[in-house]
């Protein structure tokens, strides 16, 4: 089965859109509802990426993070660690 590149785009926007609501209403720093709009926003980009690429043989400059080491603190978003001081994410 193919999906058109616009439901999944649809999909993707969607599941940003939910993490954003998640985020607002987060209820404290291991709120299982951000987690999984995260988990969400991860498997629609990978379909995205997928159906587009299947579509047009094109990709996106976009990439996933994936934790090399179970171990490290799930709760740490790459760019955003301790490390990284008081950073503005947008801005730098």
């Amino acid at each position: 089965m193919t999906i058109d590149p616009r439901v999944a785009l649809q999909q993707l926007t969607a599941a940003l859109e939910e993490h954003l609501a998640a985020s607002a209403a987060r209820r404290g720093d291991e709120d299982p509802s951000v987690e999984s709009a995260y988990l969400a926003i991860m498997d629609a980009f990978e379909i995205y990426e997928e159906v587009l690429y299947d579509a047009y043989s094109e990709v996106t400059p976009l990439v996933i993070f994936e934790d090399e080491d179970d171990s490290e603190d799930d709760d740490e978003t790459p760019g955003f660690g301790a490390d990284d001081g008081d950073l503005d994410p947008i801005t730098g």
